[in-house]
């Protein structure tokens, strides 16, 4: 099995384009595709330059003026555009639910890390902060919305339309 049968999910082409961002010097898209490409991955311009972008990649200058990409550790003054959040929330999302003042937040497995990242930096009201594991995000709300007034704003934008997402469940029963 080689690294493109390994590599072929978006989560995981996005690790490795960030890991080789971290371990070189990646001026263009171009470039970068040509180095997915030698590492087995197949990707268009257009997706590479929206993995940049949900990656919060940047340009940067570099000694010498050249300029090359880079991916900041952790930006809290950086403000995803509303857009990009509902376009992940409704890609990603696929249950809504609270408890008090938390919201947990499913995905399919290995997604909630994208989702949880477009909200942290999304500024959106309400919102303190999130906890992702694979498939499941804990969001915290603030006191005055609650967790129930955070639940729904994220349904809203995720396009969910109940608390499981229109997946039935019996009562004391998990879905698995």
């Amino acid at each position: 099995m080689g690294i493109g049968e390994i590599m072929s999910t978006k989560q995981q082409r996005q690790q490795l384009i960030s890991r080789l961002i971290g371990s070189e010097n990646i001026s263009s898209q171009p470039q970068l595709q040509e180095i997915l490409r030698e590492q087995g991955i197949e990707a268009t311009q257009a997706t590479i330059s929206r993995d940049l972008e949900e990656l919060g990649a940047v340009k940067i200058r570099v000694a010498g003026g050249d300029t090359i990409y880079a991916i900041a550790e952790y930006a809290p003054a950086r403000i995803a555009p509303s857009d990009q959040l509902r376009r992940v929330m409704a890609e990603w999302v696929a249950e809504v639910t609270s408890s008090g003042n938390l919201v947990v937040v499913r995905t399919p497995p290995g997604c909630a890390h994208v989702v949880a990242s477009a909200l942290d930096r999304s500024g959106l009201n309400g919102l303190l902060g999130t906890v992702a594991g694979d498939d499941t995000i804990m969001c915290v709300a603030t006191e005055d919305t609650g967790g129930i007034g955070l639940a729904e704003q994220l349904r809203t934008l995720s396009g969910v339309t109940d608390s499981t997402g229109g997946i039935p469940r019996k009562r004391g029963e998990a879905n698995v």
